[in-house]
C-alpha cells in the first residue's frame, strides 16, 4: 500500500444541536476528491473521532466511503482503547471497502503503558486485521509519546505498514525511517507511480467488466507498454515499487523538514482548510526543489501553528468555512471561536485560499 502524499483527515460536520450533518460531509469529501491529495482519512482526531458513538462512527466511515472518488487512499480511523474494539471498527472498515486503518495508541492506562503492552496491543491488531495497519502517535493529544525503539520493532510485521507520527521531532522520524531501511516491502501502484489499491484494482473499468483481471500488457497485442513491468488489472496499468516502512508526519508546521528526514507525506489537519498549499510543499520537495518547497513551508507556518494547532477544531472547522468546505460547530466541551479569533484567522488565511 502506497502512502506517499497528502491525507487531509476530514472533520466530522454537525449541526448546531450536535447532530452529525451528513450532508455536509458529503459536500467536503467530494470537493477533497477533487484535490491533488493522495487520499483521506477518515475518523482521525481531527474528525473528532472521540466525540462519536460507535454508532455513529459506522455512519461517517459509510458515508465517506461510498462519496469518495475510487483514485483515492482511504484510511479509517479505527483506534479505540481495547484490542478488541479496535478490531470490531477495523472489520466493519474492511466490509466497507477501506484501504488502510490508522490505530492510535492506546492512553488512558498511560501509566502501564510500557513498550510490552504496546507491542501485544498492535502486534494482536495486525495479526487479526484484514486491512495493513498504520501506528498513531499523538502525544499532543494522548499525552503518551510511543518510543521509536517500539516503532522500530513493529515496522518488522508484514501487516504494519507504516505510522502517523504526530509528536512534532523531525530528529525522532529521522531515527525511525533510518533504523527501518531494512523493511523492503513490493506494492502495486498505476504506471505512474500512484497508489493502485486493491479496492481500486476490483473496479470493473476495463472494457469487458471483469474486475481483478491481471493481464501483462505485452500479450495484450496492443500499444507497447511502457515498461516490460507494466501489467493491466481492471483496465488500470500497474506496476511494482519497492517501498520501506511509511512514515507520515502530522504536523503542517513540520511538513518539510520531515520530509528532509524522511517522511513519505502527511496526514495534515491543515489540509482540511487548505489542501492544494499543503500538496504544494509535498509537491515541491518531490521535484527536488528544497528552495521552493522551504518557501511553500513558510507561506503556512505561522496559520497552521496558530490556527490548527492552538486554536485546535473549531479554529479548524471557521478556516474551512472561509475556503469553501463546511467547517460548522464542534462538539461540546469543545467552544465556538470569538469574533476577535475569527477575524484573527481571517488574516491568517487571506493569501492561502484554496
Amino acid at each position: 500500500m502506497l502512502l506517499q502524499g497528502i491525507f487531509p483527515p476530514i472533520t466530522t460536520p454537525f449541526y448546531p444541536d450536535g447532530k452529525v450533518y451528513f450532508k455536509k460531509l458529503e459536500h467536503n469529501v467530494e470537493r477533497y476528491s477533487k484535490t491533488p491529495v493522495a487520499g483521506l482519512t477518515v475518523l482521525g482526531s481531527t474528525g473528532e473521532a472521540i466525540m462519536l458513538s460507535d454508532e455513529e462512527r459506522r455512519e461517517v466511515l459509510k458515508v465517506a466511503r461510498e462519496v469518495a472518488t475510487p483514485n483515492k487512499v482511504l484510511i479509517a480511523g479505527t483506534g479505540i482503547e481495547s484490542a478488541i474494539e479496535t478490531l470490531r471498527l477495523t472489520e466493519y472498515s474492511a466490509d466497507l471497502g477501506y484501504d488502510v486503518v490508522l490505530v492510535r495508541t492506546p492512553h488512558f492506562y498511560k501509566k502501564v503503558m510500557h513498550p510490552a503492552n504496546m507491542l501485544a496491543f498492535y502486534r494482536t491488531v495486525a495479526d487479526r486485521s484484514p486491512l495493513p495497519v498504520m501506528i498513531y502517535n499523538v502525544p499532543g493529544f494522548t499525552g503518551y509519546d510511543v518510543p521509536a525503539e517500539v516503532v522500530v520493532e513493529l515496522a518488522d510485521h508484514p501487516n504494519i505498514i507504516g505510522m502517523k507520527e504526530s509528536g512534532g521531532d523531525a530528529e525522532k522520524i529521522r531515527k525511525m525511517a533510518e533504523a527501518t531501511r531494512h523493511v523492503k516491502r513490493s506494492v502495486t501502484v498505476t504506471e505512474t507511480f500512484d497508489a493502485a489499491t486493491p479496492r481500486m484494482l476490483k473496479a470493473p473499468t476495463g472494457n469487458n467488466g471483469q474486475g481483478g483481471e491481471l493481464v501483462q500488457v505485452a500479450g495484450t497485442g496492443g500499444a507497447k507498454p511502457s515498461s516490460a513491468a507494466v501489467t493491466v488489472v481492471s483496465g488500470i496499468k500497474t506496476r511494482q515499487k519497492e517501498v520501506g516502512f511509511q512514515i507520515v508526519v502530522g504536523l503542517a508546521q513540520k511538513l518539510h523538514p520531515s520530509l528532509e528526514a524522511g517522511a513519505v507525506g502527511g496526514i495534515l489537519a491543515f489540509a482540511d482548510a487548505a489542501p492544494t498549499a499543503c500538496y504544494e510543499i509535498y509537491a515541491a520537495w518531490k521535484e527536488g526543489d528544497a528552495e521552493l518547497a522551504r518557501l511553500k513551508q513558510e507561506r503556512i507556518t505561522k496559520a497552521t501553528t496558530r490556527v490548527s494547532g492552538e486554536m485546535g477544531i473549531p479554529g479548524l472547522k471557521y478556516g474551512m468555512d472561509l475556503n469553501g468546505y463546511f467547517g460548522g460547530p464542534a462538539r461540546l466541551p469543545l467552544l465556538p471561536l470569538t469574533a476577535d479569533l475569527k477575524a484573527e484567522v481571517e488574516q491568517l488565511l487571506a493569501d492561502v485560499r484554496n
